[in-house]
């Protein structure tokens, strides 16, 4: 018997997000699909490196309440998060946190550096408790 899915968190990267946001799409499905809640969150850096960012909090909670307008999900609850730190970390945290059913979340070609160092998908996949869905850009 398939699990039931209630809740699927999808992390988005809004600098990135103009070119792919495939898992977003996906992610949206999927909760059409099973009559799923949808949390989108976005990970802010602790430090800003752009200095016209007076308020981060405020700016990236603005930026993704315009990515939600700009890609509606029709006919799902739809909840957004704002956090900072280290992406990879804040994307597991906030699962446990929340108790998600599944991680639906974008991942870029590797690189010869990211079999090295690693990459936030492969990070989240080691270590999330749920389930994780990762989709290539």
């Amino acid at each position: 018997m398939a699990r039931q899915t209630k809740l699927i968190l999808c992390p988005v990267n809004l600098r990135h997000v103009k070119l792919e946001y495939n898992a977003y799409s996906e992610a949206v499905e999927m909760a059409q699909r099973r009559g799923a809640k949808l949390i989108v969150a976005t990970v802010a850096p602790e430090i800003e490196r752009n200095l016209n960012i007076y308020d981060s909090d405020k700016y990236w909670t603005e930026e993704l309440k315009k990515f939600i307008a700009a890609h509606p999900a029709e006919g799902v609850d739809v909840e957004t998060v704002v956090r900072k730190g280290a992406t990879h970390r804040q994307i597991v945290k906030l699962a446990d946190d929340r108790n998600v059913d599944v991680i639906i979340m974008e991942s870029a070609n590797p690189k010869v550096t990211d079999y090295l160092l690693g990459t936030t998908a492969s990070h989240v996949v080691t270590h999330a408790e749920c389930s994780v869905y990762v989709v290539r850009a």
